[in-house]
């Protein structure tokens, strides 16, 4: 099962305060324990929202709003992807991170959809179309 380990964003992050040494060390060395253990995909820290953009659909009509965006508490600052058996090892792995923030912060932890979870929707066609473009990339 995949997931992907959501770190939320604070008026620090957003504001562009960038981690202390030792942060960035306890950080390296929690990712050193998640790519031993064979469970990390991917992982990464993300600018603050005011560097961003976002695009609104409506029927064909595409609005581009440029950052930075409000509710900072809904906001990502970086994240994981791992690969582990069950969401409670997901929370497990959470647990013994560091807090990713000089402050109080916090860590949304959601699963990744699996092919199987579509159902008959996703045709054999489909299915053949994603393996012929996880194998591409």
């Amino acid at each position: 099962m995949k997931f992907m380990i959501i770190v939320k964003a604070t008026p620090e992050s957003e504001a562009g305060k960038m981690p202390s040494e030792q942060l960035l060390t306890e950080m390296g060395k929690f990712n050193e324990e998640l790519v031993k253990a064979g469970v990390m995909l991917a992982g990464e820290g993300l600018h603050p929202s005011s560097r961003g953009a976002r695009v609104q659909f409506s029927g064909n009509k595409r609005t581009v709003m440029d950052g930075p965006f409000a509710e900072t508490k809904e906001l990502i600052a970086g994240f994981w992807l791992i690969q582990v058996k069950s969401k409670e090892e997901a929370i497990e792995w959470v647990k013994r991170c560091p807090n990713p923030m000089e402050s109080d912060s916090e860590i949304e932890i959601r699963q990744v959809f699996d092919a199987d979870d579509f159902g008959a929707e996703f045709t054999p066609a489909l299915r053949e179309q994603e393996k012929r473009l996880r194998e591409q990339m």
